[in-house]
């Protein structure tokens, strides 16, 4: 101790080392309390469903079973709802992002008359909207219901995202538009070819956030939509975990699928909605990983540069 003091070196207090331990205890535990709901979700669904109804299963399957996947990929209404949620995400980002940057690129036009007006009217519909009755007649008499693009069109534009988009747009250097101008490029070619290149981290941060909406979104299409083949895994997943009883899921399926029903008797209502939750879990959480360092990124460069 008196050698790496007598040379200026940095020692640690046992004070210091307690506090470390601590914070990293905390930050173990935090970690743990949010990933076992997702394993013991993911165990149960590998679990014999009347083993699991015993309780006990924790952090392993007790009696390891594929019926339920086997029952999920079998059923021709859930793999089709897998589907639909594939594309709903698909189309309905990016439609949103391009038409959000379309939007907020021209509300960063500081000759633009009225912005600030145009502005006040944005942030408005952020906090007060017309409610699910006023909706729901505005989207019967758009012609909307029962239609896949019920899903896409009314979340077109989110004005958050227009806000980062704009306040970013306003950082980019005045001088890139300029050159482009005197090259002969219009604004429709300076948005694409040089703004949005440019805007990468903003973008990848605003397409996984608005991903992950389209994809966990069940509650417009279970009002607006009352075609079954129309439904994402969402909405269909939400069914199956608001019914208590395996019968009346059974009774919505057509005699192939309840005469295989009748075969698998270690399928339950629970075992079966885990199962249909990882499958609808999954794909969303295998982005992730590829967008992560964006995160901060292109928040931080859309919110704080002005």
């Amino acid at each position: 101790m008196g050698y790496r003091r007598r040379y200026g070196l940095a020692t640690t207090s046992y004070g210091d080392k307690a506090m470390t331990f601590i914070i990293y205890t905390l930050l173990l535990f935090l970690g743990f309390a949010s990933f076992y709901p997702f394993w013991n979700a993911t165990v149960v669904s590998f679990n014999s469903g009347t083993d699991t109804m015993q309780g006990g299963v924790t952090f392993w399957p007790r009696e390891f079973s594929l019926d339920n996947y086997e029952v999920v990929f079998r059923d021709s209404r859930l793999l089709n709802g897998f589907l639909i949620s594939v594309l709903r995400t698909v189309a309905g980002t990016s439609s949103a992002v391009l038409a959000t940057a379309i939007f907020a690129y021209g509300m960063s036009k500081r000759e633009l008359m009225g912005r600030n007006a145009y502005m006040v009217v944005c942030v408005i519909t952020m906090y007060f909207g017309g409610g699910l009755i006023p909706t729901f007649l505005l989207i019967r008499e758009l012609g909307l219901m029962d239609s896949f693009w019920v899903m896409i069109v009314p979340g077109l534009i989110s004005v958050w995202n227009m806000i980062i988009f704009r306040t970013f747009f306003l950082g980019l250097p005045a001088g890139l538009e300029e050159s482009a101008k005197l090259d002969g490029c219009s604004s429709w070619g300076i948005l694409f070819r040089i703004v949005l290149p440019l805007s990468g981290p903003v973008i990848a941060t605003l397409a996984l956030f608005t991903a992950v909406y389209h994809w966990n979104d069940w509650f417009t299409p279970g009002i607006y939509i009352s075609k079954i083949d129309l439904l994402p895994i969402q909405t269909k997943l939400q069914q199956i975990l608001s019914s208590n009883i395996m019968s009346e899921q059974m009774s919505q399926m057509d005699s192939a699928a309840k005469s295989h029903m009748d075969r698998m008797k270690t399928v339950t209502t629970k075992s079966l909605s885990m199962a249909t939750m990882i499958v609808a879990t999954v794909p969303i959480l295998c982005v992730y990983p590829f967008v992560q360092k964006y995160f901060v990124k292109g928040v931080l460069i859309g919110s704080l540069k002005e």
